[in-house]
């Protein structure tokens, strides 16, 4: 079935090349199902009147019980590195959950 994402974009209209990236990165997520059946994903641009704005991403990951587990902010110049940061972080996390479990 998947995991499902919900993004949200604040201060800019969004663009089809960061939901692209979004997806393949949630794809590395795939393996953690269980764990997280949905997260959250905003991509902020702060001070979109610049030439060049600055993005705040943020992903929030959902277990079953419908809990927030939110992940580390990752910030810079570049939406899509942004992006690619905090689902490092997301895969590390669920990782270090998988290998505390009593079965590993």
């Amino acid at each position: 079935m998947g995991i499902g994402m919900q993004i949200v974009y604040l201060g800019f209209p969004g663009a089809v090349q960061l939901e692209g990236e979004a997806g393949a990165q949630l794809v590395r997520l795939a393996r953690f199902e269980a764990l997280v059946p949905n997260c959250h994903l905003a991509i902020e641009a702060l001070h979109p009147d610049r030439v060049s704005p600055h993005y705040d991403v943020r992903l929030d990951l959902i277990t079953p019980a419908d809990e927030f587990r939110p992940i580390a902010h990752c910030a810079g110049d570049n939406a899509e590195a942004a992006i690619r940061g905090a689902f490092d972080l997301a895969e590390q996390e669920l990782e270090a959950i998988v290998g505390r479990a009593p079965n590993h």
